[in-house]
């Protein structure tokens, strides 16, 4: 259920309010507050830079240390390339949380700390100028309405106490009348000491009207002083408010990783590796790596042959123009279909879509021979490329 405020609590109100001598001091303390504020917000997002900065080292950390397991996991094909993916993404995330640290701290943290040199002056013995200018201003203007409070707080403690003395005068003249005990004469006393109170009340309170007559008079002048003061403080704090505002806006520009390109760009790629996936291509790579699809070289008659002597210089001839005619000149450029690790020492290994020259054909056994660019030679199963 809903009370009217009691007397007490308006004079409380009213005793609080900004047109009370005195009661400008929070406007003028602004000041000061901004220039903590500003402390504050530094101190803040110094510390978040260096969560991001943990957070980058955590994520480098944990790449690093996964990196040789999963590169000699037994997966392969596109699912292990999917496992190395979210590695690489955690260092590029790291690289990009690395740099929203150094924004947060050279760039934002430096901005704030510029304006704030630039705006707030201290003095020699403390506090600012531009709260001492502001105070300077409401304490000339409330000066002579101070003056004329006090005059008039004067003015109605005197009619508030001659107003109960005529009080008290009346009561004990009603007392008296009627109070067979009470002498006429005593009556007549009593009610001129009444009269006398009435008269003193009414000169105490057309005083008291007169003061605040003149203290009405001056409260528009009085207004209109303290608000031009009141409006200069307001065009300061709303210059602190705006450039605060942008700094906040780019604090969270550097924050809000959901519109950063590069981290589109991170998961994007991570997902379209993941939807990569293909279990069809992963086990045919399986098949003919180590399955029933690997080349082989199956039991045949063998016919024999008679060794034929030959001189050891001719042989030599021989063995040559046979390799010059099954090594093809300027060779072919094939492209990797699937990544192949070599099992011997004369074998090439590669990578899926690395492209190398073949430099001989087929064999009955389904080898070819290749060679890299930096001029690597070995062997590999002819069904692992195809013509570039």
């Amino acid at each position: 259920m809903s009370t009217l405020p009691s007397e007490n609590s308006i004079e409380d109100a009213c005793s609080r309010s900004f047109w009370m001598p005195g009661n400008y001091q929070p406007t003028v303390k602004r000041t000061e507050y901004a220039f903590q504020a500003c402390n504050d917000i530094v101190a803040c997002f110094q510390e978040r830079a260096r969560v991001e900065r943990q957070y980058a080292q955590q994520l480098s950390e944990w790449s690093n240390k996964w990196k040789p397991v999963v590169d000699s996991s037994p997966l392969y094909g596109s699912l292990l390339k999917a496992w190395q993916c979210f590695l690489s993404s955690a260092d590029r995330l790291a690289s990009l949380h690395a740099s929203i640290c150094r924004s947060l701290v050279s760039e934002d943290g430096d901005r704030v700390r510029t304006w704030q040199k630039d705006t707030f002056h201290k003095k020699l013995f403390g506090g600012f100028k531009e709260s001492q200018d502001i105070e300077m201003g409401f304490t000339r203007a409330q000066k002579p309405w101070a003056k004329r409070l006090k005059k008039l707080d004067k003015a109605r403690r005197a009619y508030h106490k001659v107003s109960r003395k005529e009080q008290a005068a009346r009561e004990r003249e009603e007392h008296s009348q009627g109070n067979p005990d009470v002498a006429i004469d005593k009556q007549k006393k009593i009610q001129e000491e009444r009269e006398l109170a009435q008269q003193e009340a009414e000169k105490v309170r057309a005083r008291y009207e007169k003061v605040l007559e003149e203290v009405n008079r001056y409260a528009p002048r009085y207004m209109e002083e303290m608000e031009s003061i009141f409006d200069q403080s307001q065009d300061e704090e709303r210059k602190r408010i705006v450039f605060l505002k942008q700094a906040f806006l780019s604090i969270h520009k550097h924050l809000d990783i959901t519109n950063n390109e590069s981290v589109r760009a991170v998961y994007n790629e991570l997902h379209n590796t993941l939807m990569a996936i293909d279990e069809h291509e992963d086990l045919r790579w399986w098949k003919n790596t180590y399955g029933p699809g690997m080349p082989t070289d199956w039991p045949h008659f063998q016919e024999w042959m008679a060794e034929k002597k030959t001189k050891k210089g001719k042989k030599e001839v021989e063995k040559k123009g046979t390799t010059e005619r099954s090594v093809m000149i300027g060779g072919v450029r094939v492209r990797a279909l699937y990544d192949y690790v070599g099992q011997e020492t004369d074998e090439l290994s590669f990578k899926a879509g690395e492209e190398f020259l073949k430099i001989e054909d087929e064999d009955d056994q389904g080898w070819c021979r290749g060679m890299k660019d930096g001029g690597c030679e070995g062997l590999y199963p002819a069904n692992y490329v195809e013509v570039v």
